[in-house]
């Protein structure tokens, strides 16, 4: 068993055991050399607890308490009378600062949400600065019974302590270790789970594990299993990993490209998107993240070097191809992801690009089939694994599933072909008959491939169903899968974008992210303020804290589907403009062009709007707001009918308005 603390023990025992023995202990299970600071600093913080622990002889303390989640560990964690205390220690701080109060908040949260002994607990999160002035709080709760966090300066820990007890009910005493090892299932955004994995965590430890999901783990260990029977059998293969929005399919790929990333046994892996938000996100986030952890362990690195380290693992899939067509060379990977697969162009879109913006005199090829080719070149063997999104393509030439079937059926006949029965679904096929492009094919059907359960959004795993009812104008279905979810994960309603931000605003705790989104084609939410045309930088709007007046926080820059699609936010604001509207009691598409609205009557074009709002409304991981504008009798091209018929139809699915 994989110890949660570095040091745990009764209080009681704590305060009899001498300072060096704690000290011991703790430094013997620190995962790199103990610097003077670093001691020092727990020498100070074992000598404040002692002094304000006498009178608790009944509880326990856990000492640098482990969050995988968050790849951080707690401080101190006291569990007193069935009360869990969360403590954050800044040694010589003088100040309480927000960040530090936003820190010891997410440890609470992430308890409270995905640690299974403290769901039902009282927590605590608590601030102590050793240097700052005593600060007087009101003792406050969340309806979570999580506390608005409290601030101490050390002196007054246990009169802290003593105020939390007599103010709540009496708890049952916690079994220490029953507590501290029940399960924990977290759900991290896919920047924390890009940061563990690159730190070389294992997707067991922080993905969820309930039987109510379909187990990343088992993904995980088929695609393994497939990678390591076309290496030992030296076989070309290719497998289609398809999945639910938010069901954990790009954390699956990252997992399986970090894992095959290994060229002391000659393996070398990629992970490979055409969404360029995604991918300048995730790199961003590993840099940032590596360098801040060696700075923390003096181990200092150059931040270039890092950066260049991180773009040979995650690359934009344009970028692998374009190197690709320079020279015929194989590839030095064997393993290659590609995410989002169902968005590569088809052949059309392709040879007008390779042959407009590449000056290439001909290219009759789809990029699934160059994208295969290319790999086909290895003379050894080697796996594709396709990461793909039921109802993700939301931009013109993207082909769809179809493409990669048509390449196979063509060129690629002694490839070994793997997939999930779920591909022949509407929202793969686009309609056509991809059951009778497998014929001819060595092909093998594995369940595993398939990730059926949303985990975004933890909240409400059955939030993706609700919006596949709400896109398809099905309002009671909608309203009943709602009714499954509303306690948990709000919907709100609003004609009002103040309201919208305000919702959002006391609706996040501690860095729970937040943002504003709309479609791309939202042209006339500009009277609103909400200006789709002003681009946004993705990294700064994603990463960026609440003090940057770019970043998310500032509810001032509106992200759009090509701006978050593979990400994700805590809370939303989803901005509903007229360019899909319900009309005669069904959706109507429409794309606004020099001065009015005019009707989207191309299928394809109306797949890419609704995908677009399916996006949209399945990226917030807690909760989200729905503003729809009241629209203005004096202005034709936002007038009141364009917005009404849609809030009617949402509040008819269960969305409440606030």
């Amino acid at each position: 068993m994989i110890e949660r603390a570095y040091y745990k023990d009764k209080i009681s025992t704590f305060i009899n055991t001498s300072p060096d023995q704690i000290l011991g202990e703790l430094s013997s299970r620190h995962d790199f050399a103990l610097d003077i600071m670093q001691r020092n600093s727990w020498i100070e913080q074992i000598s404040t607890l002692k002094k304000n622990l006498c009178g608790f002889q009944t509880g326990y303390i856990f000492l640098e308490f482990s969050i995988p989640r968050m790849g951080k560990r707690v401080d101190v964690l006291l569990v007193i009378d069935g009360v869990i205390f969360v403590v954050e220690c800044k040694i010589g701080a003088k100040n309480y600062d927000g960040h530090a109060i936003d820190q010891v908040l997410d440890y609470a949260l992430d308890l409270k949400n995905f640690h299974e002994g403290s769901h039902d607990k009282y927590i605590v999160p608590i601030l102590i600065s050793t240097r700052a002035v005593r600060q007087f709080d009101c003792l406050g709760w969340y309806a979570d019974h999580i506390a608005i966090p409290l601030n101490s300066n050390g002196n007054d820990l246990s009169e802290i302590i003593r105020r939390v007890l007599t103010d709540i009910p009496t708890q049952r005493n916690v079994e220490p270790d029953k507590w501290a090892y029940s399960g924990y299932k977290p759900t991290p955004t896919i920047v924390e789970a890009a940061q563990a994995l690159y730190q070389q965590h294992s997707v067991e430890e922080i993905s969820r594990s309930d039987a109510g999901a379909i187990n990343l783990t088992q993904t995980n260990k088929c695609i393994s299993e497939i990678v390591d029977y076309s290496k030992n059998n030296r076989r070309k293969s290719i497998c289609f990993v398809t999945g639910v929005p938010g069901a954990g399919k790009t954390l699956a790929g990252l997992n399986i490209a970090i894992q095959r990333l290994n060229p002391e046994h000659d393996e070398y892996a990629v992970f490979l998107s055409g969404n360029g938000p995604l991918v300048n996100v995730l790199r961003e986030s590993l840099v940032r993240d590596v360098v801040a952890r060696s700075k923390e362990q003096n181990k200092p690195v150059f931040k270039k070097e890092t950066a260049s380290k991180v773009s040979a693992f995650i690359q934009n899939i344009h970028h692998f191809r374009d190197d690709g067509l320079k020279s015929e060379a194989e590839p030095i990977e064997h393993v290659v992801v590609f995410d989002e697969a169902q968005r590569a162009w088809n052949q059309a879109h392709a040879e007008k690009f390779m042959i407009q913006k590449r000056g290439m005199t001909e290219f009759a090829m789809s990029e699934p089939e160059f994208l295969i080719s290319l790999m086909d070149r290895k003379k050894d063997w080697c796996t594709i694994v396709c990461l793909i999104g039921g109802g993700q393509e939301i931009n013109t030439g993207e082909a769809g599933l179809i493409e990669w079937f048509n390449a196979l059926q063509n060129r690629f006949k002694h490839w070994d072909v793997y997939y999930s029965g779920q591909i022949i679904d509407k929202n793969y096929s686009w309609g056509q008959d991809l059951a009778s492009k497998l014929i001819g094919l060595k092909t093998e059907q594995k369940n595993m491939l398939h990730l059926a359960v949303s985990v975004r959004s933890y909240r409400a795993e059955t939030l993706s169903a609700f919006v596949e009812a709400l896109i398809d104008g099905d309002n009671v279905l909608a309203h009943t899968l709602h009714q499954e979810i509303e306690n948990d994960y709000p919907i709100k309603l609003t004609r009002d974008i103040r309201h919208a931000r305000d919702w959002l605003t006391k609706k996040a705790r501690g860095t729970e992210r937040y943002g504003l989104v709309a479609s791309s084609g939202a042209i006339r939410l500009k009277p609103e303020g909400i200006n789709i045309k002003a681009e946004i930088n993705p990294v700064m709007w994603f990463l960026n804290d609440k003090k940057d007046i770019r970043s998310s926080y500032y509810l001032e820059d509106i992200a759009t589907e090509f701006d978050i699609q593979g990400l994700e936010l805590d809370w939303i604001g989803v901005c509903w403009d007229a360019d899909f509207r319900r009309e005669r009691n069904e959706w109507g598409s429409h794309s606004f062009k020099g001065t009015r609205w005019q009707n989207v009557n191309d299928q394809h074009r109306r797949i890419y709007l609704a995908n677009a709002y399916r996006v949209l409304l399945t990226r917030a991981r807690q909760g989200m707001v729905i503003f729809v504008p009241k629209g203005d009798h004096g202005d034709y091209t936002r007038l009141p009918e364009f917005y009404d018929e849609t809030f009617a139809f949402l509040s008819s699915c269960g969305c409440t308005p606030i």
